[in-house]
């Protein structure tokens, strides 16, 4: 009886996987359930972008850019336009990261491509309703039409200069350095009116993030897309269909804002130590989230600078890391990012060793073998003893024929006196094991550094599913032969057996609209524990005939 209760919490346990998974994609397109009667009932009598900086008005969509040609910014790593309208970054495009692999169309992150897919960074000095300041409208000057980052420099400075009409200049400064997707931004304030010159900084990400459908074959689709934040705290992601967070507002100290999409993200880091205000307008699909700093008053014949920390670039940890405290969170792992964050660190270390994200995850697969060597190895020698009272079982059975209580107590009191736990033999290990896989998934799908990652052969990107399902494949004929090498247990009835025998079938059709490298993971591990079943087996001498 106790054989059937193992093999029963084992399928419980698979089926528990599969609605899981199940299940976290159907959450997944949840999310993604977009109200399209918003759009068209939300009111456009007023740019979304005016609703960011008290005493800041906004020109129309698209009327800024049209009016003056923006300056274009080429570094080793980014391509961008800044508009000379406000001297906001107007479009990026990432130069090491192609849309689909082998083919020539970028990643373009910041744009001003149509009415539905704006994402712009728009940042400036606000002040006094009614004063001159260099703002969103302001017009900038600049002394070139292009720079770029040559050979051998390092860091490629961007300056845009505006003035008033009463002795103040404003030098904008864009600052980038060679490899990095952070951007520094430099406001120099020199006053030389005779009046004291009172400004505060603004920079704000503007969005219009149209409908994703969701798709269990693309994994983009189960990312989340949207605003989040850190308030010096805690982090938390915006849901900008929430009546609360899409007017959300709150103080903050050494925290930061960000757009989040699946691998991408830019984000807003104020000075530290230093308070402000982060604020959130939505309507529709469109939001403007926004970071205020203080008033701060330069005297007359003074000057002050104002620093500001863009972001603008895929989600590589470690500039995420050095760009701000706790920037790294918008690689979300969820709940699992306590087991997570170590595996990847584990996953970075053996990849900068062999160069290959593919032999990366074969290695820490191992490495967690051995890790769990002692749990597999008390099941696996628990599962052979198991095998060993076969004969026994079948004469409790027949002893006891049509009495299900007695030989419940009765097999139970067998498996007492060898010493055997049909929990050690099956579902203890699957268990302990399910949150280092899960937050191996979570590594697999927000991890921008194994986006289009390739393998071995067929295996060309190990964030994506298996386009010729192979792994799966080999997965489904994997678990087979582990089933075979394990035998069936005692008193398994027919019904049961083919259950157990449709579960590959089942878990392979599941795992075929997974990453690449989680299937790769799995049948890793199918195949160690096989070889460490079969050790067991030979030293036990109880290796099926």
């Amino acid at each position: 009886m106790s054989a059937e209760l193992d093999n029963l919490l084992r399928i419980i346990l698979w089926v528990a996987l599969i609605a899981i998974l199940y299940l976290n994609y159907r959450a997944w397109q949840n999310d993604y359930s977009l109200i399209e009667q918003q759009r068209a009932t939300a009111s456009a009598s007023q740019p979304l972008s005016q609703q960011g900086v008290p005493g800041v008005a906004a020109p129309a969509p698209q009327q800024a850019a049209q009016s003056s040609a923006p300056v274009h910014v080429r570094t080793d790593v980014l391509d961008l336009d800044i508009g000379l309208i406000g001297g906001n970054l107007q479009r990026a495009d990432l130069l090491r990261y192609p849309r689909e692999k082998g083919k020539p169309e970028l990643v373009r992150l910041l744009n001003q491509d149509g009415a539905t897919t704006r994402y712009e960074i728009e940042s400036g000095l606000s002040g006094p309703a009614g004063a001159a300041r260099p703002s969103l409208l302001a017009r900038f000057a600049s002394a070139a039409t292009s720079y770029e980052m040559t050979n051998g420099q390092d860091e490629l400075r961007v300056p845009l200069q505006w003035s008033d009409d009463h002795g103040v200049t404003v030098t904008k400064t864009y600052v980038f350095r060679r490899g990095s997707y952070r951007i520094g931004l430099e406001y120099h304030v020199d006053n030389k009116s005779p009046e004291p010159w009172v400004a505060a900084t603004y920079a704000q990400i503007l969005r219009d993030d149209p409908k994703v459908e969701g798709s269990m074959f693309r994994a983009e689709t189960r990312a989340f897309r949207g605003p989040a934040l850190y308030d010096g705290d805690k982090y938390r992601r915006l849901n900008i269909e929430d009546a609360v967070d899409s007017r959300y507002s709150e103080a903050a100290t050494d925290g930061w804002i960000a757009a989040l999409q699946h691998h991408f993200v830019s984000a807003l880091v104020p000075p530290t130590n230093e308070p402000h205000r982060f604020t959130l307008a939505a309507r529709g699909r469109e939001y403007l989230f926004t970071a205020l700093g203080p008033e701060r008053s330069i005297e007359p014949g003074m000057t002050a600078d104002f620093p500001l920390t863009l972001f603008v670039g895929p989600k590589l940890q470690d500039q995420l890391q050095a760009t701000a405290p706790h920037l790294e969170l918008v690689a979300d792992f969820g709940i699992f990012t306590p087991i997570a964050k170590p595996l990847f660190w584990l996953l970075s270390k053996v990849h900068a060793v062999v160069g290959n994200w593919g032999w990366a995850i074969v290695i820490v697969t191992l490495l967690l073998k051995v890790l769990f060597y002692p749990l597999s190895e008390k099941a696996g020698r628990s599962m052979a003893k198991m095998r060993a009272l076969a004969p026994r079982i079948k004469t409790l059975q027949d002893v006891h024929k049509g009495n299900r209580e007695a030989l419940m107590h009765a097999t139970l009191g067998l498996y007492k006196e060898e010493g055997v736990s049909p929990m050690t033999s099956g579902c203890l290990p699957t268990l302990a094991q399910f949150p280092v896989f899960a937050a191996l998934y979570w590594v697999l799908l927000e991890s921008v550094e194994m986006r289009q990652a390739p393998f071995v052969g067929w295996i060309s990107d190990l964030s994506s599913r298996d386009p010729y399902f192979i792994l799966p494949a080999l997965m489904a004929v994997a678990m087979l032969l582990q089933m075979k090498l394990q035998g069936a247990p005692p008193s398994v009835d027919p019904i049961q057996q083919k259950v157990m025998m449709l579960m590959p079938i089942v878990l392979s059709i599941t795992f075929a609209a997974l990453p690449a490298g989680l299937v790769l993971y799995y049948v890793v591990n199918i195949l160690l524990t096989m070889l460490q079943q079969w050790n067991i087996n030979r030293r036990l001498k109880l290796a099926p005939a």
